[in-house]
């Protein structure tokens, strides 16, 4: 404001005669390299500059993207996490079980950039050896995890080097895999969040870890809702998917107990889920996923939903 009141008196401090030159050069300027020309080919720079003016809509996509990419920046980047939407991930991965599940999520973090090939963040590449080491498994049951994740044809195997199926996760232009993509459902899975929770949950609690990845075909892609209708765009119209039906669909017969595994599921101090009133009906509740770990909008919903778990 302070910036704006002294342009406001500089003004009023011109001549007549200097303000009319700064009409004509608006309207008869030239620039080249940066300067600003009159008409008569006089450098005026010191009397006018040029600004982009944009509206309060691009101001506020502009904000928008910006929140998204420090959102993006503070949770360690992300993969992209493919499947079939409204398809259980049990359905899709027939020979993983629960626990696989959650490792599966984990290395998906791992994938390379544009070939999918496993690497550490340091770019070295990650061979068998190491990616047992990584997940901490002993041998017998890293060699049945390993060979259930080619059966499923989510890694390949290339001389030392391990591939991830893009169709499973993938880092880079989408363009690129659309052909085999085409049809699917994607978040973003953030790295960091997914690695730090890994450490936390590997172990005898690691298959609540695995209800992240076993809800995403039902998170809504705009407002993280674990919805009948992931893909609604109006949230007037997205359906919440209530506790005992999502417990049914994920294979849990208790759904006490599994809400309880999901109240266990914590961040940082923060829920992984959330469990908010519909309308103001205790009864009724929607279930909703903290963006820190995933997240598929395009950012215009993003703050009101991370201020759900603040």
């Amino acid at each position: 404001m302070g910036n704006r009141i002294a342009e406001q008196r500089q003004w009023m401090n011109l001549s007549n005669g200097t303000k009319r030159d700064i009409f004509a050069v608006k309207e008869n300027a030239v620039i080249e390299d940066g300067r600003i020309y009159n008409k008569n080919g006089t450098d005026v720079s010191h009397l006018v500059e040029v600004v982009t003016k944009t509206t309060e809509e691009q101001v506020r996509a502009l904000q928008v993207k910006d929140n998204l990419t420090a959102h993006v920046s503070e949770n360690g980047g992300f993969v992209t996490a493919f499947f079939n939407a409204r398809v259980t991930m049990e359905s899709q991965f027939q020979s993983l079980n629960q626990s696989d599940l959650a490792r599966l999520m984990f290395i998906g973090t791992y994938t390379g950039w544009g070939d999918g090939q496993l690497k550490y963040d340091n770019g070295k590449p990650i061979n068998r050896s190491g990616l047992k080491k990584l997940i901490g498994m002993s041998p017998n049951k890293f060699k049945d995890f390993y060979e259930n994740l080619k059966k499923e044809a989510v890694l390949r195997e290339e001389g030392d080097s391990i591939f991830m199926n893009s169709s499973v996760f993938y880092r880079g232009n989408h363009s690129d895999i659309k052909q085999i993509t085409r049809d699917m459902q994607y978040t973003r899975l953030f790295r960091d969040t997914v690695r730090d929770l890994y450490e936390m949950y590997n172990g005898r609690t690691i298959k609540q870890l695995a209800i992240i990845y076993a809800v995403l075909p039902f998170v809504n892609f705009n407002f993280n809702i674990i919805a009948y209708n992931p893909n609604e765009s109006n949230e007037d119209l997205v359906e919440p998917i209530p506790l005992d039906k999502l417990a049914t669909l994920l294979g849990y017969k208790d759904t006490s107990r599994f809400k309880a595994a999901l109240n266990k599921i914590q961040y940082e101090g923060k829920p992984v889920f959330g469990f908010f009133e519909i309308s103001g009906d205790r009864r009724k509740k929607k279930t909703i996923l903290n963006p820190r770990v995933v997240y598929a909008g395009k950012g215009n919903t993003l703050a009101a939903i991370k201020a759900l778990f603040n």
